[in-house]
């Protein structure tokens, strides 16, 4: 892989040219910033900036200014490559408060070991109604401890508004959800991207991780797309690596007002 070609690649057609992630959301391009705005259950935050150190100040407090006067909290996601090199403690100064760095991982679904299947026992079902979103959304708040109300709201409005675009999928033992994960296939590109993949303590380090990503990438594969992108926490990049991902930046996020 050609890493510096991929990711300008992916800075272009997943940042720079961004479409809504929900029938809620709108992209707005202000300058050198784009930004997504969308109702208090959706994501909100900055895409993609290209500043330099005599803008930067002034972009950061035209964001904060736009999303407080909509009351709103949001996310500037930074990557490591983006400019200028200390946009990250310009954020912080700004009042901003970062999040664990993840690993921007993308790999080629032509050359990503696929052969991963789930364990004995466990089936991967995939989600299409409100009762297999509460099973997701069951998982994610036992994985991570965190309220799913909003996962909740945006899988349903997807489900509901554009459902091909969107495959969840939950992994069962027995009628017990143990893992589950999503990806958002994006028309118009060759990405897709890998999200919400969490499993509960008692099941991991089984391999159902590793099944739910197989089974998402040979789906992507089937529908076209080259590239499959996850922002990758330390527990799943050596599992994401070993499977043919490449580690092109790394992404923090930097909450304001949340």
């Amino acid at each position: 892989m050609d890493h510096s070609a991929v990711l300008a690649r992916y800075d272009r057609d997943m940042r720079e040219n961004a479409t809504p992630d929900g029938p809620g959301a709108r992209i707005e391009r202000a300058g050198a910033v784009v930004r997504q705005v969308a109702d208090a259950h959706g994501w909100n935050g900055v895409l993609w900036s290209d500043l330099d150190p005599g803008s930067a100040d002034r972009a950061i407090q035209e964001q904060i200014d736009r999303f407080t006067g909509l009351g709103r909290g949001f996310e500037w996601k930074l990557y490591g490559h983006d400019r200028p090199g200390d946009l990250g403690a310009r954020l912080t100064s700004a009042g901003f408060r970062a999040e664990p760095e993840e690993t921007l991982l993308i790999g080629e679904t032509g050359r990503l070991a696929l052969d991963a299947e789930p364990p004995a026992g466990v089936r991967l079902v995939r989600v299409t109604d409100p009762a297999g979103v509460d099973l997701v959304v069951d998982v994610h708040e036992k994985a991570f401890g965190t309220d799913g109300t909003g996962l909740r709201h945006r899988l349903l409005a997807r489900l509901a508004a554009d459902p091909g675009t969107l495959v969840a999928l939950v992994a069962l033992a027995g009628d017990e959800p143990v893992s589950a994960a999503r990806m958002e296939l994006v028309p118009g590109t060759r990405f897709a991207g890998l999200w919400g993949g969490g499993t509960v303590e008692a099941w991991r380090g089984r391999g159902v991780y590793r099944a739910l990503v197989a089974h998402r990438a040979r789906v992507a594969a089937a529908h076209g797309c080259r590239y499959l992108q996850v922002d990758a926490s330390a527990l799943s990049r050596p599992i994401l690596q070993r499977l043919g991902f490449h580690a092109l930046s790394t992404t923090t996020p930097y909450l304001h007002g949340r």
